[in-house]
């Protein structure tokens, strides 16, 4: 009886897993006038752009599986998390659909690999598979947290790296004679890295709404919070003035490098000095060996 009432529960995960595949992967039709009514701002209200927030898609199943799952989860994302996205590059429906994914895994594995375990060990009970599979399913749902968390740190370190090579790019394109506005939209189509990306995103804003590209690089610089974005655009804005700007650049971009390399350095100094803690380990030890046996023979005297 037993037996049998685990494969049904069995069954029922697989089956249940399989639905919620296909109902992401079906496209639903919206209803026209309730998604006209949420882009009409209420009335005396003006509209504001909101902070930092990755680009949403629903293209493929992933995404639609993914967006399905945004709407409905409980849990919002932080702002960090945005704009961790943002500067990967990643939309929110992609992250989404790897929660989804990690769900999914939580959710069959753990409880096949306790209802395999209690019957092999004859201890089979229905309750143990379900708890395992709903812990796997909670669990699942911040893996990708936990994995956006650990590579904040990278994440900055590439954006960093990426900013310093774009300020070089329209240094070169300023000493090429292209004006501040040119050098800064030929720099950027230069690569294909998420901070290039950005940068052209907010370029070709500023270009459709015919306005200077400054004010889009500093708002750039709030959502992504690097302020480097920010102090290239104060730089670049003075060529408005007559000044030269090759020369402000240079300067910019060796402070940049000088401070990247400075935190580099003091960041593989802590590392180093954090092994000495594990180079210790086979002395400690080596000693223990020296010691026990002495301890063990006046013990036994």
């Amino acid at each position: 009886m037993i037996t049998t009432a685990l494969i049904f529960l069995a069954g029922i995960l697989v089956s249940g897993g399989a639905v919620l595949i296909i109902a992401g992967a079906l496209r639903s039709t919206p209803d026209l006038a309730a998604t006209v009514a949420g882009l009409q701002p209420p009335a005396g209200v003006e509209p504001v752009r909101s902070a930092p927030a990755a680009p949403i898609s629903s293209g493929s199943a992933t995404d639609r599986l993914g967006s399905w799952l945004y709407r409905r989860t409980p849990v919002p994302l932080t702002t960090s998390q945005l704009r961790a996205l943002q500067i990967r590059g990643r939309s929110v429906t992609e992250f989404y659909a790897d929660k989804a994914v990690w769900m999914i895994i939580g959710l069959t594995m753990p409880g096949l690999i306790a209802g395999a375990y209690g019957y092999l060990t004859d201890g089979a009970s229905v309750a143990m598979p379900v708890i395992a599979a709903v812990a796997g399913a909670v669990a699942g749902y911040f893996v990708p947290d936990l994995l956006l968390r650990g590579q904040a740190k990278t994440t900055r370190h590439d954006a960093s790296a990426a900013l310093l090579m774009y300020i070089d790019l329209v240094t070169l394109e300023r000493l090429a004679n292209a004006s501040g506005t040119q050098a800064l939209h030929n720099a950027a189509s230069l690569s294909d890295v998420p901070l290039f990306r950005q940068l052209r995103g907010a370029l070709e804003r500023a270009r459709l709404e015919q306005q200077a590209p400054y004010p889009e690089l500093r708002r750039l610089a709030d959502e992504l919070d690097l302020p480097e974005i920010r102090d290239l655009a104060d730089v670049m804005q003075l060529d408005e003035t007559g000044a030269a700007l090759s020369g402000s650049l240079r300067a910019r971009a060796r402070e940049l490098r000088d401070g990247y390399l400075a935190t580099t350095m003091r960041e593989a100094n802590a590392a180093s000095e954090g092994m000495t803690v594990y180079m210790t380990i086979p002395a400690l030890l080596l000693g223990v060996m020296f010691i026990v046996p002495a301890l063990m023979r006046i013990a036994a005297t």
